[in-house]
């Protein structure tokens, strides 16, 4: 008599989890290529302690765009902000020394710089909002055609604060903004500088910052 044959268990196919290895795949990919945009913006910190790391520099350092020697240490809060001359977009000098009275952001950003592009929204709704303060924003452009930043500036974000051409990236290195992109100085109308913002700013945090800068000034 012979012995039934004992049936061997099915054994899983190896495409059964495939799904689901695919998916965790795309997921940290995804997270992995968005952290990398934006991690410029993202990883600021909140206010006011953006400044906390930055050296405390001279304040007798001197002015202009075109200095042959730049300060080694960055600039800090309480310090008096350096001046500089620079054209805009009609080619027009323009010189910090000319706000003078004034709150004054001053914005460090590129037009390949994925989080400057999302914050100046916010720092156009500010310069409305704040404008009968007085408030003065001047957008340092970062070594790009006058071409490019019209082109974003103007006829695609429609922005009505100032641009500034910073050819030859001089004004960010005399800031010690170091392609920190963006960076954000705020200046209150004695010249000192209140605070400094590296990375993205969200409404909120302009609102602080200016609360403290244009107080300040009063």
């Amino acid at each position: 008599m012979s012995m039934p044959q004992q049936q061997e268990p099915e054994k899983p196919h190896g495409r059964t989890h495939r799904p689901l290895f695919l998916i965790a795949g795309f997921f940290f990919l995804g997270l992995a290529l968005a952290l990398f945009i934006f991690g410029n913006g993202w990883g600021a910190t909140a206010v006011p302690q953006t400044s906390s790391i930055l050296e405390q520099v001279p304040s007798d350092a001197g002015s202009g765009a075109g200095l042959a020697q730049l300060p080694s240490d960055r600039l800090t809060t309480g310090d008096v902000a350096y001046d500089f001359s620079l054209v805009d977009l009609a080619g027009n000098e323009v010189r910090l020394a000319d706000f003078h009275g004034r709150p004054v952001i001053l914005n460090f950003w590129a037009t390949w710089c994925a989080p400057c592009r999302l914050e100046m929204p916010e720092l156009q709704a500010a310069y409305s909002q704040y404008q009968d303060d007085g408030l003065v924003i001047l957008a340092l452009n970062q070594e790009e055609s006058p071409q490019l930043v019209r082109k974003f500036f103007v006829d695609e974000m429609g922005l009505t604060f100032t641009p500034l051409l910073d050819s030859e990236g001089l004004v960010a290195d005399l800031y010690g903004v170091n392609r920190l992109f963006p960076s954000s100085f705020f200046i209150n109308g004695e010249g000192e500088i209140t605070a400094i913002h590296r990375g993205m700013l969200v409404a909120s945090q302009i609102d602080a910052y200016l609360a403290e800068t244009i107080g300040s000034a009063q």
